[in-house]
């Protein structure tokens, strides 16, 4: 499935929930759905990890519409490798 495909999906399916639940109740899943995520990578649980990962997606999917961000637009911020030092693989000195 394509980005867009799913994102069409994600509005299809919930954005009138979304609305009703907001932009801050949305986020607010989607950071709970990345705290869940962060469990299962911890715990080396694959099974678990598949199933997060489509959970954070998703939830992210619902925030972008709600904020009217296409998220094919926003990801084409990384095809032509790093946003910040045009490389791939990215040649960014890392932080301290």
């Amino acid at each position: 499935m394509r980005l867009a495909e799913f994102q069409d999906l994600m509005r299809r399916t919930y954005l009138e929930r979304d609305r009703r639940r907001g932009r801050d109740g949305t986020f607010r899943r989607l950071v709970e759905e990345v705290g869940e995520l962060a469990r299962t990578l911890r715990h080396e649980d694959p099974g678990g990890r598949h199933e997060e990962f489509s959970d954070v997606l998703a939830w992210l999917a619902s925030l972008a519409n709600q904020a009217e961000v296409d998220l094919e637009t926003a990801a084409s911020r990384y095809a032509e490798g790093c946003p910040k030092c045009g490389a791939i693989p990215c040649r960014c000195a890392f932080g301290p």
